[in-house]
């Protein structure tokens, strides 16, 4: 029996547990008073949880609503609702059904009427509309050569909103002169509400000189027409939402430093705004792992029984064709830089339950993977090179396999010294 990765798992499962929306939504829903007409619009991979809260809050106060999340994302009916799964993180044609839906929903409302719009991380893939003059093929291309070249979420999120009838402030507007109550899960270093879900009722702080900054910048291939709309500018006021965040990726870091006290670890988080490229972290939590482990001559630093947390975005920088997401990438360039290394663990996982275009939310290593690995004739340098870790991490029994988890708060970073 591993004990340190029993205690790995248990402090995966209590993080994420601690961050599920419905409580927050309930209290967030408690302040306030609804009259006149109240609509729902949810959006992202926490949708249906955060809807399922609000129609538990305010029963039938919320007549209807819709709800558009990932695919196999919804949990089921929700009376009243109407349920659309689409694209993440690449929109689809269900992205711009559901969003001419939740637009149909708003359009005749007054300022006697109620928004109340619940966004968490994923909306805006999932929620979209293309500006005028702009194809969703277009929008696809540029998002898929972003995640390539290695551009944060900020940088994505610059570009999508000018391109987008929806994003940076343009959602409120389309709701006339409603009142938007906007509830927020933040899945944004920062918490940039102009970034989470790119903003569609917030004021973008983003211009466009930023957003030809950034084309520049990745040496994107982007149509002379769209680099016209590019210079298009978006809104800088927002005069009919008020919007409260109800979670976030420091809440995470903080439950699982809990977690892992109780299990008898001394946490320190590190950091709650981890940003940079997931290889380069797998190395920097090695590199921690050996330094406590290895003699610990720096006396100022932990000694075992100890947790590391940081939390965070990182990004992976594609050079090969295989499979995999940056925590998996992550962990296995973790695993290269443990090997050998007794009662140590490093796991990396997603909040939302999926990590990059597979079933995994992340992977745990510890001294042994690599063995497992080269025991099968898969060495994880060449994997990795080939961003493949997906696979190297099936090989050797380390992914991590939650399925969805509704909630969607970033990533967590965990180093386990026993």
């Amino acid at each position: 029996m591993n004990i340190v990765r029993d205690d790995a798992l248990i402090i995966i499962e209590e993080s994420i547990k601690a961050v599920l929306p419905e409580a927050a939504v309930i209290k967030a829903l408690e302040k306030k008073e609804f009259d006149g007409d109240t609509v729902v619009v949810a959006i992202g991979k926490a949708a249906w949880n955060m809807a399922k809260a609000t129609k538990t809050a305010l029963g039938d106060k919320a007549l209807k609503g819709v709800i558009i999340t990932k695919y196999e994302h919804s949990k089921g009916p929700i009376e009243g609702f109407e349920i659309i799964e689409a694209g993440h993180p690449i929109p689809d044609k269900n992205s711009i059904r559901g969003a001419n839906k939740a637009l149909e929903l708003v359009r005749n409302l007054t300022e006697k009427d109620h928004v109340i719009f619940l966004i968490s991380g994923g909306g805006s893939a999932i929620f979209e509309k293309p500006m005028d003059g702009v194809d969703l093929e277009d929008i696809m291309d540029i998002t898929n050569q972003l995640l390539g070249c290695g551009a944060d979420i900020v940088e994505i999120n610059t570009i999508r909103k000018r391109l987008s009838a929806l994003k940076g402030g343009k959602f409120a507007s389309q709701c006339g002169k409603a009142n938007i109550y906007a509830i927020v899960l933040s899945d944004v270093i920062g918490d940039r509400l102009d970034s989470i879900a790119s903003g569609p009722a917030y004021p973008d702080s983003s211009t466009s000189q930023e957003a030809l900054n950034i084309v520049n910048k990745y040496k994107l291939q982007v149509e002379d027409n769209l680099i016209e709309i590019l210079n298009i500018e978006t809104p800088k006021s927002v005069d009919n939402c008020e919007t409260i965040i109800t979670g976030s990726v420091s809440a995470l870091c903080e439950a699982a430093a809990i977690s892992a006290e109780k299990l008898g670890y001394k946490p320190v988080v590190l950091s709650s705004t981890l940003d940079c490229e997931a290889k380069e972290a797998g190395r920097f939590m090695a590199a921690i792992a050996r330094e406590i482990k290895e003699g610990n001559k720096n006396k100022a630093f932990l000694e075992p029984p100890c947790a590391i947390i940081a939390g965070g975005e990182t990004v992976v920088r594609i050079m090969g064709n295989g499979k995999g997401g940056r925590n998996q990438e992550l962990a296995l360039a973790a695993a290269t830089g443990i090997e050998g290394l007794e009662d140590v663990i490093i796991f990396s996982v997603g909040s939302d339950g999926t990590d990059g275009p597979t079933d995994a939310a992340g992977g745990i290593v510890d001294g042994s993977t690599v063995e497992r690995m080269r025991s099968v004739n898969i060495l994880p340098e060449v994997y990795l090179d080939n961003n493949d870790s997906y696979h190297a991490l099936k090989a050797s029994g380390d992914l991590i396999m939650t399925g969805s988890t509704g909630t969607n708060v970033n990533d967590i970073v965990v180093l386990l010294c026993k």
